[in-house]
C-alpha cells in the first residue's frame, strides 16, 4: 500500500492521480459506499487518496487544542476562516493523522505536489499558519486516508467497484457534502439511477 512515507518519496505521475473515483452501488465497504475519492498517489506499489464527502465531528479549534498550538482562551480570538475551516474523515487508514490538501499558493519544504494546482502538507507548519489566516487560499483537513496495496484498486475497477475520472479541484474544495456523490457523477453525465449493481464491461 501507498502509505505517507513512501508518497513523501514518490513524484512521478501513476495513471490514476488526480483523478475521481467514484463508487458503484455494488460497494459493500460502509467505509466506501456512495463516496468520492482523490487519487493522490498510484504506482505498482498500490495507491492512496483521500475520501471527499464524509463529515468529521471534529472542528478546527478542537484541534488547535488537542495538539496544544492554542488554549480554550484563545478560540474566540482565532480568524473567521480557522473557527470555520472544515474537517473531513478522509478515509479509514490512520484516522488520528492530519492532512491537508490545498491550492499550491502555500508550500513549505514538506508540501508534495498532488498536480499542477494541488498540494499536499501532512505538517503542523500548515496547522500553525491557518490557525493565523495565513494559510492557502483553498484547502481542508482530512483526518485519515484511503490505501490500496499493489493491484488492489486495479482490480476492485475492473470488478466495477469504482468509476473514475478527472478531477475538478472546483468540487475538491467545495464545502457542500451532501450532494456531492451525485455531483462527481455529473461530471461523467452519469446519474445514479443510470448505476447497475451487476458488474458488465462493453
Amino acid at each position: 500500500m501507498v502509505t505517507m512515507a513512501t508518497f513523501q518519496k514518490k513524484r512521478e505521475r501513476g495513471l490514476l492521480d488526480g483523478q475521481f473515483l467514484i463508487a458503484m452501488p455494488g460497494m459493500f465497504d460502509s467505509n466506501f459506499s456512495r463516496t468520492v475519492i482523490y487519487v493522490c498517489a498510484h504506482s505498482g506499489d498500490g495507491a492512496m487518496g483521500f475520501v471527499l464527502n464524509r463529515p468529521q465531528q471534529l472542528t478546527f479549534p478542537d484541534v488547535l487544542l488537542h495538539l496544544n498550538i492554542i488554549d480554550k482562551n484563545q478560540v474566540i480570538r482565532l480568524p473567521s476562516t480557522a473557527r470555520d475551516f472544515q474537517i473531513q474523515t478522509g478515509g479509514p487508514v490512520e484516522t488520528g493523522r492530519g492532512f491537508v490538501l490545498h491550492s499550491d499558493d502555500y508550500l513549505s519544504e514538506s508540501s508534495i505536489p498532488v498536480s499542477d494546482d494541488i498540494c499536499l502538507t501532512a505538517t503542523l507548519d500548515i496547522v500553525r499558519a491557518i490557525s493565523r489566516g495565513d494559510g492557502p487560499n483553498k484547502a481542508m483537513m482530512m483526518l485519515g486516508y484511503a490505501g490500496w496495496g499493489a493491484g488492489q484498486l486495479e482490480n476492485e475497477i475492473a470488478n466495477n467497484g469504482w468509476l473514475n475520472c478527472p478531477a475538478s479541484e472546483d468540487l475538491i474544495f467545495d464545502r457542500s457534502l451532501g450532494d456531492k456523490y451525485d455531483r462527481a457523477l455529473a461530471l461523467m453525465g452519469v446519474t445514479p439511477a443510470m448505476l447497475s449493481m451487476d458488474a458488465g464491461h462493453a
